[in-house]
């Protein structure tokens, strides 16, 4: 396994729990640990024996935002410094099936939209700035009741960076996105509910349980080819009329009817059983 210095991953029962590790600093998100956690959602988005993917934070917060050393060398250079590429050979996904997402998001979060797996943000505390960027890529979103929330982006004399002006209003309406944006105030995880910002708000004790639940149901009931293709199906429709994203689903459709998955998901009905998809 990849020796990562700012992130920790775990592997069980067919799940990939990637957790920010720099608790001393709330896990101020870091060029560092951006190329980690990039590189660790590519290795678990390929890894057959994995089918999905949680991310969280250590200790009391999911992720504090930028760290503040950074921004300071940003505000004397007058330009951001850019990712650090610790992984040169970055991982894609260009054999996933369904239809191709190259081009269409070419943000450095775009990877988790071209992620064949499933992707749950577990938010267990603060999520500001930047974090909460990339939790807007995420498929799902639980968080603490408790947990606080901010774009933070107004306060601090930036703008809606990495595709969030484009990605917020889409989750949560045009008004709302404003409001989040433009007053950079802070709210929190039941406020982000009520929203539809995230799936759930739920106490901290229970939190990880109902993500593992969650994660658990995907990894044994779902087939691993249709949630990858359905993935890529919603996200596609974002550059497609309907003409377009119903030719897609006929054509996947169709292919679907040739798949082990598809016999087993039929055969499993009949016989009334737990389905036992094949890898991706």
């Amino acid at each position: 396994m990849t020796d990562y210095q700012e992130i920790r991953v775990e592997n069980a029962d067919r799940i990939a729990t990637i957790t920010l590790n720099r608790p001393d600093r709330l896990n101020a998100w870091t060029p560092r640990m951006a190329d980690e956690v990039r590189h660790a959602v590519g290795i678990a988005g390929q890894d057959p024996d994995i089918r999905c993917i949680a991310i969280t934070g250590t200790g009391r917060g999911f992720c504090a935002g930028a760290e503040v050393k950074n921004l300071e060398i940003t505000v004397e250079r007058g330009k951001s410094r850019g990712e650090e590429t610790l992984h040169p050979d970055d991982i894609a996904f260009e054999d996933a099936p369904g239809p191709d997402l190259a081009g269409i998001y070419p943000d450095h979060f775009g990877y988790l939209y071209d992620c064949p797996k499933p992707v749950i943000a577990t938010i267990n505390g603060p999520c500001v700035w930047i974090d909460l960027v990339f939790t807007l890529y995420c498929d799902f979103r639980y968080a603490a009741e408790d947990a606080v929330f901010t774009t933070a982006f107004a306060a601090r004399g930036l703008i809606a960076e990495h595709g969030s002006a484009w990605v917020l209003p889409r989750l949560i309406g045009e008004q709302a996105a404003l409001d989040l944006l433009l007053s950079a105030r802070k709210f929190r995880g039941t406020e982000a509910a009520a929203l539809e910002l995230v799936n759930a708000a739920l106490p901290g004790t229970s939190l990880m349980e109902t993500v593992r639940e969650t994660a658990a149901h995907l990894a044994v009931i779902s087939s691993p080819r249709s949630m990858a293709v359905m993935k890529r199906q919603i996200q596609a429709t974002r550059s497609q009329d309907f003409a377009k994203a119903l030719a897609v689903a006929d054509t996947e459709m169709h292919a679907s009817f040739a798949t082990p998955d598809f016999r087993e998901g039929v055969e499993s009905l009949v016989e009334q059983r737990t389905p036992a998809f094949p890898d991706l």
